[in-house]
């Protein structure tokens, strides 16, 4: 089988089967993913607001701070993504979902037992390990119940997890870290994870196991990884969408795990000062951690999972009247949310920065849905688990590979004159002037879109 013979319209391996599955269970299916989606990026992220602390307390330089955020929890998520949606055009999805659950789980809870650089590095790999088996095939069983007009809103809802998780990873995190250390945060982000294992094994249903023969037809017709491979960049629109989304997710995991930092470096004075006047107010012995945190938490969190279910919500409506407007939608964000981002960097008042930044969160959240709408719309069904894997292969071997660990190294060097605070600031700020290449390609990316969609 090629590329060019791959037919669209008998490889959607659960399409026939959707009428099967009830209401009320495709609410509890997609309420479980999120969930499931949350704790992943809760347990990814939580380090980033424990950054500083690990930092004293290991005797650590910015770059190991970037290499545990990025490379070392990259490294393997990326490279086994791709055999894993193999694994997953094929075998039960839950069963992959709630393994990697249970995977990344206990990493997580290792790491609150680790004595050195090393240990931890080598935990955060394990880390990475557990979560590569969570979202290619969580991408499959969504697109695989949402009909075709709902597919951005569904995909956008899952899409809900990453500032969700964020929200809980920053806010928890820095909490419990004020109160009990970086290591009970990291035992208490682990253990949840290995509750909800459980229940997708023995809640989520497998499609393809209404009908035996559906397996039997799936197993023939999904083509190898190369005809795969082929037939994705054949579509000139998935080139352009695939770099795109390289870059998009370069920005975002470039700032994130500096992000408490930068606050921590510039504004601690007003942090706790703010942090003792509220402590005082409720009674609490609120640290500068603890409130940074929980701000940065609940203001991009939320303001996140607004934006990534307004990008939906929007590629939904004008999505069905234009296909372009998939992907102008996230173009036209990515231009927006440079100037108020480089707004918040340069702010003297944490407050008006931090509002900024929560502004900003919402705004470079709406090319979620979208995007992954239009990417999945160029390719069958059954290729939909290997889309997803290629997608997060080729945004995470750059993003959590090397954007963490570049933006560490930029800092360095620059605070070797300007001192830490400024050169963090201006790191950041050179990593935001990406976007203006990212909106490019997602408007270019509309150009062959219409032509390149799968009926």
């Amino acid at each position: 089988m090629t590329a060019n013979t791959i037919e669209p319209a008998t490889t959607d391996g659960a399409a026939g089967q959707l009428q099967t599955m009830s209401a009320a269970y495709r609410r509890y299916a997609m309420f479980l993913l999120l969930l499931i989606c949350i704790i992943n990026y809760l347990d990814r992220q939580v380090v980033y607001i424990l950054g500083e602390p690990i930092k004293e307390e290991l005797e650590l330089a910015d770059w190991q701070l970037g290499l545990l955020s990025g490379l070392a929890f990259g490294l393997l998520y990326t490279f086994l993504g791709l055999p894993i949606a193999r694994l997953a055009e094929r075998a039960n999805r839950p069963l992959i979902i709630a393994t990697a659950t249970g995977v990344w789980s206990i990493f997580t809870v290792l790491c609150a037992f680790v004595t050195s650089f090393n240990q931890l590095l080598l935990a955060r790999v394990g880390v990475g390990v557990g979560e590569a088996g969570c979202t290619p095939p969580a991408h499959s069983l969504i697109v695989d119940t949402a009909p075709p007009e709902k597919r951005s809103s569904a995909l956008a809802f899952y899409g809900m997890g990453p500032p969700l998780g964020g929200l809980l990873g920053m806010a928890f995190g820095g909490l419990i870290a004020d109160a009990y250390g970086w290591r009970t945060a990291f035992l208490l982000a682990g253990a949840p994870g290995l509750v909800f294992a459980v229940l997708a094994a023995l809640t989520l249903v497998e499609p393809r196991k209404r009908l035996q023969q559906a397996t039997a037809q799936m197993r023939e017709k999904t083509p190898s990884m190369i005809a795969t491979l082929k037939y994705l960049w054949s579509k000139e629109s998935y080139r352009f969408m695939a770099v795109a989304q390289i870059l998009k997710v370069f920005i975002q995991l470039g700032y994130a795990p500096f992000l408490a930092s930068f606050y921590l470096r510039n504004h601690a004075q007003e942090l706790e000062a703010q942090a003792t006047s509220l402590g005082a107010s409720f009674g609490y012995d609120l640290g500068a951690i603890g409130l940074l945190g929980l701000v940065l938490g609940l203001s991009n969190g939320l303001s996140g999972a607004l934006g990534v279910w307004f990008g939906g919500a929007m590629a939904d409506r004008f999505g069905t009247r234009d296909a372009r407007n998939y992907v102008r939608i996230p173009a036209i964000a990515a231009i927006v949310a440079i100037p108020v981002f480089v707004t918040g960097m340069l702010a003297e008042s944490a407050l008006v920065s931090l509002v900024l930044i929560s502004l900003h969160g919402f705004i470079a959240s709406i090319w979620y849905g979208p995007a992954f709408a239009a990417a999945y719309s160029v390719s069958p069904g059954n290729m939909r688990a290997t889309n997803s894997a290629l997608l997060l292969f080729l945004a995470n071997l750059f993003g959590l590979g090397l954007a963490p660990l570049g933006v560490g190294i930029v800092s360095d060097v620059l605070g070797a004159d300007m001192g830490a605070g400024d050169g963090l600031r201006w790191a950041l700020i050179i990593l935001s002037m990406i976007g203006f290449v990212t909106a490019w390609l997602f408007w270019r990316c509309g150009r062959t879109l219409r032509e390149d969609m799968v009926p």
